[in-house]
């Protein structure tokens, strides 16, 4: 198969340029190392990253923050297996955003 256009990777900078290169008219092929698209920073870097923060973060504020505001959380606890699954959540869900945005211009 010919393509006029063939982005290596997926990421925030390769998917944009690929859905500009298809809106222009140009046969456009992606090559992604990953299983879905979205790149390093979609799939084990940034989005991921900064999910488990976030969640991180709600706990520092419940232990420290919110006895303040008279709610009391007596034995507090992480549990790291729903933070790990909310994360996987968030990667499948901005996955298929992308994935979304790849078929609209097919």
């Amino acid at each position: 198969m010919k393509y006029d256009v063939t982005v290596i990777g997926s990421g925030p900078g390769g998917y944009v340029a690929a859905i500009r290169c298809a809106q222009l008219g140009m046969k456009t092929a992606i090559i992604e190392k990953y299983n879905t698209l979205g790149g390093t920073c979609l799939n084990v870097g940034c989005i991921p990253s900064k999910a488990l923060l976030d969640s991180s973060e709600h706990y520092f504020n419940a232990k420290h923050h919110f006895a303040s505001h008279g709610i009391d959380l007596t034995n507090l606890q992480v549990n790291l297996k729903q933070m790990i699954s909310r994360k996987g959540e968030v990667v499948q869900q901005t996955v298929s955003g992308i994935d979304y945005l790849m078929k609209k211009i097919r």
